[in-house]
Parts: structure tokens; sequence; C-alpha cells
């Protein structure tokens, strides 16, 4: 197998030959000399063997400066190679990461438990032998799953930066209106069929098909043997053909939003809402309202409402208005049919026609402007695809990495299943819409729960609950308030303890937005220490806006 070169050894495996047979040393050099030297950069080097190359590529980082910042994750799949691999790096002393793992999973993992979260910016490949062709889709699959947890990190990190503010905000605003809510629960996700519904062009040929079956007059939720669940944003394309849902899903926490209920004040429609949803959605509807609660960073604030007993049932977080609607559908028992879940656009519609951004477009055409919206549609970063019918559309890399997680979280799910198929592919068997609504009718009448229900009722928190809760984060902040202003000594034990305990206030900071999600999740690793005099200056201003809402939250539940 091993056989000595002119400078070191090489090895023939499996019918390949891994490495140079004359000059091995030279070769890995020339392949790590070409590898570009960036900053907070992950270098993944799958199947090293005896590592020929690194030292050089080890002394480039050490003159560029970037050694402190960037590393080099060494992988090996198979298990001779990877003994061989460890040994020659225990020999010669590489600080360079080794591992074993076998799936992408596994890769992802070990970066997390190894340097933690948000340490890279980039990956980079480096390829110093033949190994990787033994297990060439392996290698290729890992390389994709940490280029994408590397991006879905960063991303998360900038959301939180500049909407964690807003989330904290939205739920304490939100926790007046949980006395008159319900518990997610007492929906009754029975075992009915479900109709899961997004607002993409696709949905438009369901909806027209689904009114056409019976007769233009689809029977109210009671009535009907299936249930329909639909994001906020497609209510206007059910309300023109008089389809009422069962409920509907809303979890923007900005005014963008609002539109999608225009004409629709008071309706009676159910609606499940995110605990830090926008709080003039939650009165638009007049139906029945179920709270559920997606932790976005780790709080000990919700740490402290599940201990008082307020807080609503916990949800994944999906990112997606439209995944977060197929896992509540999924509560229940029956199978479950997804429509309007395209991730992609064509270039003259990018919702359904009845939305509102549609019509909207829709609305501006004129003789001098195109319905196409080529700002949107040619935007940098967009990209031409085929969807799963051969069609083909547009799509940017935020609606590729939903589609990517709708497939990881849902695809191996077999109650559910595609309808057409129009947009990019779910990962998911598809059926004609005939097939659809004959699934959606097998079932014979609905088991509860629906538009018409009275079961459940609200006030299942009650109100003086939510009222000590609200006075003692209050107390907190005002003693946090007169600590750092110097009202009174501070107590660095208590300090600290407040500081954790109130880490809503520091959360969306840039140097810690986004830590603490996958091992230590202590409120101290996710923070600068308390000698850092800007963190502390930036913390004092963020009191007064929080105290307010909280004042406010108080003024809606009629004590204050």
């Amino acid at each position: 197998m091993e056989f000595p070169t002119r400078r070191g050894f090489s090895i023939s495996y499996r019918g390949k030959t891994l490495l140079s047979r004359f000059d091995p040393v030279a070769q890995g050099e020339r392949l790590a000399a070409e590898v570009p030297i960036k900053e907070r950069t992950l270098y993944f080097c799958p199947s090293p063997i005896y590592g020929y190359g690194l030292p050089l590529f080890l002394q480039r980082l050490r003159q560029e400066g970037a050694q402190n910042n960037s590393a080099i994750l060494c992988v090996e799949a198979d298990e001779k190679l990877f003994e061989i691999t460890k040994k020659a790096l225990a020999e010669n002393s590489f600080p360079a990461a080794l591992t074993n793992a076998k799936s992408p999973e596994e890769i992802c993992d070990f970066v997390r438990q190894t340097w933690g979260e948000r340490q890279f910016r980039r990956l980079e490949t480096i390829r110093l032998s033949a190994g990787w062709q033994l297990y060439p889709q392996l290698y290729q699959d890992m390389e994709g799953a940490l280029g994408r947890e590397l991006a879905l990190e960063w991303g998360n990190a900038m959301t939180l930066i500049r909407l964690g503010r807003l989330y904290t905000r939205n739920l304490i605003r939100n926790l007046a209106l949980l006395p008159q809510s319900e518990s997610l629960s007492s929906f009754g996700f029975s075992s009915s069929p479900v109709l899961v519904l997004g607002a993409g062009p696709s949905l438009d040929p369901l909806l027209d098909e689904l009114s056409a079956f019976y007769g233009g007059a689809v029977p109210a939720p009671e009535e009907r043997p299936f249930k329909i669940i639909c994001v906020d944003s497609c209510l206007h394309c059910l309300i023109e053909r008089e389809i009422l849902p069962d409920l509907v899903v809303i979890l923007e926490s900005q005014h963008w939003n609002l539109r999608d209920f225009i004409g629709i004040r008071g309706r009676k429609i159910n609606a499940a809402l995110d605990l830090s949803s926008l709080p003039a959605s939650a009165r638009v509807l007049a139906g029945r309202r179920f709270f559920f609660a997606t932790p976005w960073t780790n709080l000990a604030l919700f740490r402290r409402l599940g201990e008082a007993g307020i807080l609503p049932e916990l949800s994944p977080p999906m990112g997606s208005v439209a995944l977060s609607a197929v896992a509540l559908a999924l509560r229940g028992g029956g199978p479950v049919l997804v429509s309007g879940m395209d991730f992609a656009y064509s270039l003259d519609a990018s919702h359904a026609l009845s939305s509102p951004s549609q019509a909207e477009q829709a609305m501006r055409q004129t003789r001098l402007r195109s319905i196409i919206n080529a700002a949107a549609t040619l935007r940098e970063g967009s990209f031409s695809i085929l969807s799963e019918a051969g069609k083909k559309l547009r799509s940017d890399p935020g609606m590729r990495r939903y589609r990517q997680l709708f497939e990881q979280e849902f695809a191996a799910n077999s109650r559910l299943q595609g309808i057409d198929g129009q947009g990019l592919p779910l990962g998911l068997k598809t059926v004609s819409p005939a097939e659809a609504l004959a699934i959606l009718n097998s079932a014979g009448t609905s088991a509860g729960g629906g538009q018409g229900s009275e079961a459940g009722a609200a006030g299942e928190i009650p109100q003086q609950k939510i009222v000590d809760f609200i006075r003692r984060e209050i107390d907190s902040l005002n003693t946090l308030k007169d600590m750092l202003s110097g009202a009174v000594p501070p107590e660095p034990s208590l300090l600290e303890q407040l500081i954790d305990n109130c880490d809503y206030l520091w959360a969306h900071f840039p140097e810690c937005a986004g830590k603490g999600q996958g091992g230590d999740s202590k409120a101290e690793s996710r923070r600068p220490p308390l000698t850092d005099l800007s963190f502390l200056k930036r913390l004092r201003m963020e009191i007064e806006p929080f105290h307010k809402c909280w004042e406010m939250a108080l003024g809606e539940l009629g004590d204050y």
C-alpha cells in the first residue's frame, strides 16, 4: 500500500494512486501554494493523508497574519487512511483539527464544538491528495453543508442585529393580548386532511380548481371535510374567491404585512401568531387568536416566561411563515398537502395574482411601465432555475435557503405531499390538483376545532399572572438602571446577575448576536465582560425604551 518516493511516501489504495509516485512533497506544496490566504477562513482539507503541503501553507498563514483567526479542518472518512493521517499529523505537530466524520451533520457538529459559532467568515477547500476521490459525493456534501452553515450563522446574526430589539418589543406588547387568547393546542389539530397554502404564483390554478370543484361556492370551514391553513399574504387570494381558511399564520414583526389585512378588518378568521409578530396584526381579525413562541435566540426572558407559566407553546424557528404553517399543520394526524410554496417566481409574477404585492404591481402598470418588476427580477444575486415541472423561473439565495430548509425539515415526512410542482422541487411526492381534491374530500366530516368551532376558551392565562410578571421585570430594570447610573452603589455579583437576566437588552449587540446557540449558552459566554465600558454604556441606553414597552403593556392590561 505504501511505497517510498524521491521525497516522502506515496500510497496505492483501492485501485488508485493517491499521491505522486515521484515527489508527493513537491506535489503537496504546489497545491498548497495555489490556495488563497484570507482572514477568518476555515480551510477544509479532505483526505490530507501525510499532510504534505501543510507546513508550507501554515507558513503562508503566519506570513499573512491569518494564523490566529483562520483554521485548517482535515477530514478523513476512510478508517485506514484516517489512522495514517492521524499518525502523520501527530508526528509533525501540525496545528490542524482532524476528524473521522462520515456525514455533513457530523462535520458541522465537529466545527461548532471545536471553534464555536461565527468564528469564520468563509470556507476554502484544500485538496492535497487524490484521497478525496474515494468518497467524492460525501466530501462535496460536507463542503456544501459547511458553506451553508457558515452563511446561516452570519445570516442569523445579521437578522438578530437588525431585528432582535424589535422582536423583544413586540413580545412585550403581545403579552397584554395573552389573556384574550387561547393555547395553540385548543385549535383542534385533528386527523382531518389539511391544505397548507403559501402565496406563490402556483396558488392561483389550485384555487381555481377548488372553486370549480364546488361549483364556485367552497363550503364554510365547519362544513368541509378538510382544513385550510394559509399564510397571511394569501388571505386576499382566498377572500376574493369567498374561501375562508380555518387558520391564518402570522409571523412578520414589521409593518409590511399590514397590507395583507386591508379590507379584511373584523372578519371572523382564526389566527396563529408568533409572540414576536407585529402587535397590530393580532388586533385586525375577529376570530379566535392563538399564540406560539419562536425562540429567535437564547434568552433568559424565555426561561422566566416559562417558569411563570405564561410562555405559549414553542415552535422551532423556521424563518419563513410558509414553513411555520407546514409545521403547525403537521400537529394533526391526517395527510397534509402543500401548494403555493414555490420559492421562485416568473418575470411577471412574484406572488399569486390577488396577493397585495402582485395587485400593487398590476395597478402600477401603464403604457410606459411594464408589469415586469425588473428591479426585483434581475437584482444582484438572483438567478435562473428550472421548476419541478421544467419551467424556467427566477430565484435568489434567500429563497433557495428556505427551499433547502423545507427539504431538510419535511421531505422525509410521508404525510406531506406537494401539488403539481410548479415551483422549486421540495423533495415531496407531488399529486395533481384532481388527486389532491380527492384526498382532501376522502375523510368524511372535519373533527372540530375549525372556524365555526367554539372549542377552547380565551383567558387560559390569568391576567394577574402577567401583570405580576411585568412588574417584576420593571423592578429589575429600575435596579439595573440605578446601578449603572450611579444612583446606588453597584454590587458586582448582583449587577452581573441582573445583566444576565436582562439579556434581551444586549442580545442584539453585534458582538453578542447569534452566540450561544450551539454549545455553551450561558449569558456570560455571550457578552463582553463587565470591564467593557462601551458595553455598559450601550446597555444603559437600552433600558429606557424597554422600560416604556413594559409600561405600555401594563397600560393595555388596564393596570398602569
